[in-house]
């Protein structure tokens, strides 16, 4: 079919040739025909890496849910899925086209890759450390953790972040990249725990007395680790009291660091007071003077407090002071300034 104008084209006129069109849109059916067999092909291509691609993510999965590390399949099984699916994207494009060369699409692939790269910095970022933390494992889910000022335990590690539950039921997302750049205090890293507390017991009291009574109350505290035993230590010489530290070993989750440690305080509280072993609060001694010193106001001579002098004589008001120079002045019948 081919339809020729003899019309030549004229300046200022829009010209309009009808058989230049038809004649192009058959070309173009044409050439469809001819690569339906390839599309077709393509096509099924496609379609078998879509489902290859979703076979092999699903034995990752699988295979990662056996070991308990049910988060790493998913990461691992979506991103090879997507490896899939891209290759046999490309390889469908070479089958519909095959002047198309693969290696041509690669180096676009890596040069555009470079633009995403800078615009999903922070997005690529989280999924490299995400990926990492699994791999590495520096804790698992259910662990509790501080990371970033935020303290509970982990529900899940997305690609992106990872989610914490706190200990009063808020949840916290924190970007995997804070975890793997920042330091992470993993509280149940190990199966027991120790902690500690300080109580205050009085000068006037027994130390020994005092230590015996904690460590007779803490013996038979459910949740105390009495393999590890109790420790009680002198630690302090305050201003009021004597620091004694007290330590022990429990579970390391939260709830029964509490509990026991809770348990621990009632129990010694308790028995203090039934040894009548006191336990001070703070004690300040304020000195009030009503005089001077008749140093007042000389800087090499003004001492602090009112402690007896060296020759074992208190000192003398400035008021006795004056009235005794007045005195032996009169005698002497000398004027006294005052």
């Amino acid at each position: 079919m081919f339809f020729q104008s003899n019309n030549k084209d004229k300046t200022g006129e829009i010209d309009f040739d009808a058989g230049a069109i038809i004649e192009r849109l058959d070309n173009w059916l044409d050439g469809f025909v001819r690569m339906l067999p390839n599309i077709g092909v393509a096509i099924l291509v496609a379609i078998g890496f879509y489902y290859l691609a979703k076979f092999v993510s699903n034995i990752i999965k699988n295979r990662a849910a056996k070991r308990g590390r049910t988060n790493l399949g998913t990461v691992l099984g979506g991103f090879v899925r997507w490896v899939l699916i891209v290759l046999g994207g490309l390889l469908a494009a070479t089958i519909v086209v095959p002047s198309l060369n693969p290696g041509d699409l690669i180096a676009g692939l890596g040069v555009s890759s470079v633009a995403i790269g800078f615009a999903f910095k922070d997005i690529l970022q989280n999924w490299l450390a995400g990926l990492l933390i699994l791999l590495r494992q520096p804790f698992e889910i259910g662990d509790q953790i501080v990371v970033n000022g935020y303290e509970g335990s982990v529900e899940r590690i997305e690609t992106r972040a990872t989610i914490i539950k706190t200990y009063n039921g808020e949840r916290v997302v924190v970007p995997n990249s804070e975890i793997y750049t920042n330091s992470v205090q993993v509280k149940t890293a190990h199966e027991l725990s120790r902690s500690q507390y300080d109580i205050g017991v009085g000068y006037g009291d027994s130390i020994e007395e005092a230590k015996e009574v904690i460590l007779n109350a803490l013996k038979n505290i459910e949740g105390v680790d009495q393999e590890k035993g109790v420790e009680v230590l002198p630690w302090d010489l305050a201003a009021s009291w004597v620091t004694i530290r007290i330590r022990w070993w429990t579970k390391s989750s939260r709830a029964e660091v509490v509990k026991v440690k809770a348990m621990v305080i009632h129990k010694m509280k308790i028995a203090l007071d039934e040894a009548k072993i006191d336990m001070p609060y703070d004690t300040k001694v304020h000195l009030l003077h009503d005089q001077t010193e008749a140093s007042d106001g000389e800087r090499s001579a003004q001492r602090e407090g009112w402690p007896s002098n060296k020759e074992g004589q208190d000192p003398k008001p400035r008021w006795k002071e004056l009235k005794e120079t007045k005195t032996k002045s009169k005698q002497n019948g000398e004027v006294v300034q005052m």
